[in-house]
């Protein structure tokens, strides 16, 4: 199974996601981990797997990756499976209401992403997932580079349940 993850990073954390998500995926298939910038058209021929991942930005995944998937054509991913990731600070432990009352109206990046997608194309595979960080610039809370293989792994599988986002 030929599987690309295409990746935008701005503080190094979504990078990491990334990579935790290529090794796990590496054993069973043939994954290239890409930054945003370097996803041609040509390195997504052939996949079978798509996986995006992005930090989110102001209640939506970072312009790079944006743009990217603005960029691809209409039809453009038809046949491949594909499934998207964020970063996200927790709101939880941020403890500040106005955060997660934006959070209510406006979300996180993965499940637009994945929405996106979804119209170029993709078929569905999995739940999006978000990773958390600590702080806006991270680093990630222990255990998600852990729970970014996993998920990863039950993407391959194409079974759930995935472990949830907190």
């Amino acid at each position: 199974m030929k599987t690309v993850i295409v990746y935008d990073s701005v503080f190094g954390n979504t990078e990491k996601v990334a990579q935790s998500v290529g090794q796990a995926l590496g054993a069973a298939a043939e994954v290239s981990v890409l930054r945003v910038s370097e996803a041609t058209p040509e390195r997504l021929r052939g996949a079978d797997l798509l996986i995006a991942g992005a930090p989110t930005r102001q209640f939506r995944a970072s312009d790079g990756m944006r743009q990217w998937l603005d960029s691809l054509p209409a039809g453009a991913l038809q046949g491949i499976r594909t499934a998207a990731f964020d970063t996200r600070m927790s709101v939880k432990d941020a403890n500040v209401w106005i955060l997660t009352v934006m959070v209510k109206i406006f979300g996180y990046a993965a499940e637009p992403m994945a929405k996106k997608l979804k119209a170029k194309g993709g078929q569905p595979t999995g739940t999006p997932a978000g990773f958390l960080v600590k702080g806006t610039e991270g680093p990630l809370f222990d255990g998600e580079l852990e729970r970014a293989a996993a998920w990863a792994q039950g993407l391959a599988a194409s079974r759930p349940p995935y472990p949830p986002t907190p």
